[in-house]
């Protein structure tokens, strides 16, 4: 069994983009993840942050790998993120949605990875 954390929305900045012109300047992106982890249970008993995901450290972490470089795809970034936050937090299983908002017709474009912790 596991628990969940949930970060939605997450404002992030980024080149991204087919053409040229779209990576010029960064745009605005929402990412979303949910961090299948360990029981809560021993976190609560001790109220201990060592024992769960420390969601701010992995919303910085989001915010620094979506910086690192421009990309043409948003499938790229989801799965340099996801690659990532599996690598750096005891993470089980992940799951990311990236919304871009590129096309005028509608409110936005995104897309979700589901991965889960590669097998050591």
């Amino acid at each position: 069994m596991s628990d969940l954390i949930r970060i939605v929305d997450l404002d992030v900045m980024a080149r991204i983009g087919v053409p040229d012109e779209e990576r010029a300047e960064p745009q605005r992106l929402l990412i979303s993840v949910e961090m299948s982890c360990d029981p809560f249970s021993r976190a609560a008993e001790t109220d201990n942050l060592a024992w769960t995901i420390n969601y701010f450290e992995v919303a910085e972490r989001i915010k620094s790998v979506t910086a690192q470089r421009p990309r043409k795809l948003l499938e790229t970034l989801a799965e340099d993120l996801a690659f990532d936050l599996l690598k750096t937090f005891p993470i089980k299983k992940i799951a990311l949605e990236i919304k871009k908002f590129i096309l005028p017709e509608a409110k936005y474009v995104s897309v979700v990875i589901e991965r889960p912790q590669p097998e050591s």
